[in-house]
Formats: C-alpha cells, structure tokens, sequence
C-alpha cells in the first residue's frame, strides 16, 4: 500500500508502514461501512436499537448464554465483571502477565476497590493446582478470594491458548470454591479457528465471557459480555456508572454484525501469516520465540542479542514496520486482516536484516 503526499506542486508516493503493532490498527472496508451505513437505529439505553439488539442475540447464542451487553472496549468489559463479581476489599486472582491485572491501568483496584493476585502459568495457562492453592480460606486478616479471571487467547503470552481440559479443570477448582469465573476471550474467535473448539465449549466454564469486535475480526469499536440475564443485569447497571451507556449505538453494532458474520474463518489467514513471520525470526542468533505461535501474535526475546526492545522497534520504524515493546528486550508483533502474506513476507525480510545489524 502507498499513500499520496502532495507538497509545493508535487506528488510523490510513500509507502505506507506495515503496521504489525496490534489487531486493533484494522480499520472497517467498504462492504463493513456500507453495512454500517444501513444500519437501523434507535434508543439503546431504552432498549430500542434494533441491530444492537440482532447483534447481543447472536452473541449469546454463540457462546451459549442467556444475555449479552455491549460494551466500548475490551477493559470495560473486564472491569464492570470485576465489580459486579466482588466487593471492595476483595480478591481476584488472574494470571501474572493476565491483561485484567497487567493492561488495564489498574482499574480493579481504583474503579472496584478490588486486590488483584498475579498467578504463574506457563504460556499464560495457570494449572488448576495453582490455583486451588492460592485461594485463601476465610481469614480476618486477609482478602476474601472471590473471583478467577482467565484470558484465551493470552495476549502477552503470545497469543497461546487455553486447552479446554486445562479450562474446565481450573473453573471447576474455581467453582468448588465458591468463586465466580471470569473469562477475558478478546481473542477467543483466534482460539476457536485455531483449535476447531466452538467458542461456547469455552464459554460454557465461565459465568461471564467478554469478547472483542475490534481486534482480528476489523470492527472498528466494540465488544460484548456474556453471561446470565441476572448477571447481564447488573452488568448493566455498572456499565451505566463507568459510562459505557450509548444511544444509537447500532452504528457500531453494524459493523460488529458483519465482523461476525464475515470476518472469523479469515482469522486463519492471520495464524498463517504470523507463523510465517516467526520463520524469519527465528534465524537469527541470540532471537528466541519464548512461547509457541498458535494464533497471530508472536513475542520475541532480543535478550541473546544484548540490545534494546526499544531500539528494535524505532529501527523497524525507519524501514517502514511497525512493532511494539512489551518490555527491556521483548517485542511483539500481531498479525491481522489489513496486512497480507506479501507483506508479512517483507516485514519478516526487514526485521531479520535489523537484528543482524543492530547485534550487540
């Protein structure tokens, strides 16, 4: 792709960046806008958005729930399941990398008054044993355990996927305990492809599930929780006070429909592609990959190099793809709908030459 910059008189032509930052850079194509475009709309916190109403329909009867709420973002969703599953004071446990704990700005803590507990787990997996013990029996002076949350596909774990042995066996530690379970499936449309596992298999070991639109599947604002009409209630009702109630929301709703409905077998493209990028990767010296490629995301340790994430990533940037930093010398990379074979190809040609050069 090239972009036109026109300056003094003159045209000339730039190539646009290959912009492997994250999912989220898709923007909607035509046939998404024209759906967009069409949408039917009304009052949503009246009940009264037709296409929004399409659309909670059909998440719930894929993941296997009573009910769904829309929500903007992936962290509001996560986070109204928080306060709607805990009590000031109380804990929840997530993986230590887990996004809930990690990537939310600490909304637990700040908007729910909640204690977050970072498990171990290989590949972003926690097992069922960890987590039995790190529940804490009733005690005055600590934290009540009240809330497991759970992220597949883990995002900073590389996109790795829960099993669904692994799953069941961790809510059903959970459950025995009397915790409620909370699964972050931003990403669980990648699980699915990736494993043939319908996304309710997954669902099913959760009382609330919260999905995103606007990573591989293009939408341009949204995601969704699911769970029971009571749950989904409350949810409501919290989404109101963090500000998350909309009007003629079916603009977006729209374009989460059609992600859906087009948008989610293509997620196989994606895995092809970023197991094409972790080829290139992986051969340069002192580079590893620390978690397998299952889905589109690839994380890469540069620690065997003895240079910089940073440096990395702002010489990517001056030939023309985009990476980010997770850390002092991990980059990540995800593949997506607005970035095709050809150029992941070239991507993976320019990352290897800048390794090479920038070697310690």
């Amino acid at each position: 792709m090239r972009e036109t910059i026109r300056k003094e008189g003159h045209v000339s032509q730039i190539p646009t960046p290959i912009d492997l930052r994250s999912d989220t850079v898709t923007r909607p194509d035509a046939e998404m806008r024209k759906a967009i475009a069409r949408a039917e709309v009304g009052d949503d916190v009246f009940g009264e958005d037709p296409t929004m109403n399409r659309l909670l329909e059909q998440v719930s009867a894929r993941l296997g729930k009573e009910a769904a709420i829309f929500v903007p973002s992936g962290t509001m969703g996560n986070q109204i399941c928080v306060n709607v599953h805990t009590r000031p004071g109380d804990e929840a446990l997530a993986h230590v990398q887990g996004h809930v704990l990690d990537l939310e700005g600490g909304a637990a803590a700040a908007l729910a008054g909640v204690h977050v507990t970072g498990l171990p787990g290989a590949n972003g997996v926690i097992d069922s044993e960890v987590i039995r013990h790190a529940i804490r029996p009733p005690n005055e002076h600590s934290p009540r355990t009240r809330l497991l949350c759970l992220e597949n596909t883990h995002n900073v774990a590389g996109g790795t996927i829960w099993p669904l042995e692994a799953l069941e066996k961790a809510s059903a530690v959970a459950h025995q305990a009397g915790l409620v379970v909370h699964l972050d499936g931003a990403r669980i449309w990648n699980a699915s492809v990736a494993t043939g596992v319908d996304p309710a298999q997954y669902a099913q070991h959760a009382d609330t599930v919260m999905v995103c639109f606007s990573k591989g599947l293009g939408a341009p604002v949204g995601s969704a929780v699911a769970g029971s009409r009571d749950v989904v209630d409350k949810l409501r009702y919290v989404r109101k006070k963090y500000g998350g109630a909309m009007r003629q929301v079916g603009v977006l709703a729209a374009a989460c429909l059609y992600a859906l409905e087009n948008n989610i077998d293509r997620l196989a493209d994606d895995h092809k592609n970023a197991a094409l990028l972790a080829g290139y990767l992986g051969e340069v010296d002192g580079v590893s990959i620390p978690h397998p490629v299952e889905t589109n995301i690839i994380v890469v340790n540069l620690e065997g190099l003895g240079v910089t994430a940073s440096l990395v990533v702002e010489e990517l940037k001056k030939r023309g793809v985009l990476a980010v930093s997770l850390g002092e010398n991990v980059v990540r990379f995800v593949t997506h709908k607005d970035v095709n074979e050809s150029e992941v190809e070239k991507a993976g040609q320019e990352t290897v030459e800048v390794l090479r050069q920038v070697r310690g």
